[in-house]
């Protein structure tokens, strides 16, 4: 199996940024999400280097619904990087990790008053997604005394090869305006007082694996954004969404890099803003790009057993990576304890949630497994952690950040006094 470079085999055991998992999982005991902040920043670096060398006026926007915790993001906004939020919980999150307000992005299809008040307090953009929502977003603006700065969310209607509940940018999403509506829309936010359009923002979908739809949808925001300047619209930024997707199946999907993408898809943009005329700043969103390859889920196998199958139940299931259950999602697997081993061996690995969909891997040549061993779950950086719950009265487990030599918690295991804090007791109950 080819691994990125930040994944290593030494002594039979599984490293990660050099950290032995094996040692990690003993310390901190499992299941553990293991991150590795070096990797995150150079998939970042990356992004910033490929797109700086062909424009001048770019903002990396981490998609914060990837992965919130507040140590990852705050080793992106010291590198500068902004946010694309979904919540006020992800706004606050990216606030408190010190990302800039005008580097922050408000995105979603159904905001509340409260959503539009804070976005309005705190002077972070807008990504409108409805004419409804602009006029609640014009008088949330008008009682704080104040203008709100907007992008609206375009529908380019475009088919990309990615699994359907993660294809945002089709005609029949629930995603952004039509884009043949979208300068009626902006002319609608020119009669407002207290709304200033400045940005034009779409995204297409998540886990893309060929560079060219980004290119097409590129083609349609420059294409809008210069019937935008004829009507006066002063576009600031063009927001071109994120999506780039990362080779689950190691030895055979495509990797598109960032650089690839800044190649194909820079010359459109740079092109069609100098029709218009301008020189917006282009905003990117990456989320699972930046930080997928960068966390192992260490799980512990608590038992074998053969039936019609050999099956490796482990201590993790998908109450912590939901992604295989939820879009049959792949993900690679390694018995850490011994990487270096022979694979002769079918094993499906199994979580312990009362539900015969918890399956982390399906049948998978690995080497004879026993109670003890340790599995790693490759690839679980984004929407691993950030999609997980309580289900079956399973607290979520820690989370460990290492950089260079060094390793700490980023966030503590819960308790079930962590489960049941958040309850009451009815007073009839009492």
């Amino acid at each position: 199996m080819k691994l990125p470079h930040h994944l290593t085999i030494k002594k039979g055991h599984l490293h990660i940024s050099g950290q032995d998992c094996t040692v990690l999982a003993e310390k901190y005991g499992t299941p553990l999400y293991v991150t590795s902040e070096d990797r995150v920043c150079e998939q970042y670096r990356s992004y910033k280097k490929a797109l700086l060398a062909r424009y001048p006026k770019v903002q990396v926007l981490f998609a914060a619904k990837a992965n919130g915790n507040l140590a990852v993001m705050r080793a992106l906004a010291q590198l500068g990087a902004g946010a694309d939020v979904f919540s006020s919980g992800e706004l606050h999150l990216a606030l408190d990790a010190g990302m800039a307000p005008e580097k922050l992005l408000f995105n979603g299809s159904s905001k509340t008053p409260a959503d539009l008040k804070l976005a309005v307090e705190k002077g972070v953009k807008v990504s409108v997604d409805s004419l409804d929502e602009l006029h609640q977003l014009d008088a949330a603006a008008k009682i704080a005394g104040t203008v709100a700065t907007i992008a609206f969310r375009v529908n380019p209607a475009l088919e990309v090869p990615t699994h359907p509940k993660i294809a945002t940018g089709l005609a029949t999403s629930k995603f952004g305006i039509p884009h043949k509506e979208i300068p009626a829309a902006y002319r609608e936010a020119l009669t407002c007082k207290n709304i200033k359009p400045v940005g034009l923002h779409c995204h297409i979908g998540s886990q893309i694996l060929d560079v060219e739809p980004f290119v097409r949808a590129a083609e349609v925001m420059v294409r809008i954004a210069k019937e935008l300047t004829t009507m006066g619209v002063q576009l600031e930024f063009i927001d071109l969404g994120g999506g780039l997707g990362i080779p689950y199946h190691h030895d055979t999907d495509p990797s598109p890099t960032p650089e690839e993408y800044a190649a194909k898809v820079i010359p459109v943009f740079k092109d069609g803003v100098e029709a218009c005329g301008i020189t917006p700043e282009l905003w990117v969103e990456p989320g699972r790009s930046l930080v997928a390859d960068s966390t192992v889920l260490l799980t512990r196998v608590n038992s074998t057993k053969s039936a019609h199958k050999r099956f490796a139940n482990v201590d993790a299931g998908f109450n912590l990576l939901i992604r295989p259950a939820m879009y049959d999602a792949y993900h690679e697997v390694i018995v850490a304890n011994k990487a270096d081993a022979p694979l002769t061996t079918e094993y499906t690995v199994t979580g312990p949630i009362c539900e015969t969909g918890d399956i982390l891997a399906m049948d998978r040549k690995l080497p004879p497994i026993a109670a003890g061993d340790l599995i790693a779950v490759l690839d679980a950086g984004a929407y691993g952690f950030a999609m997980s719950s309580q289900y079956n009265g399973r607290p979520r487990c820690p989370e460990v950040l290492i950089r260079g030599a060094r390793a700490a918690l980023m966030r503590r295991g819960e308790t079930i006094g962590d489960i049941t804090a958040s309850m009451e007791r009815p007073p009839w109950q009492k």
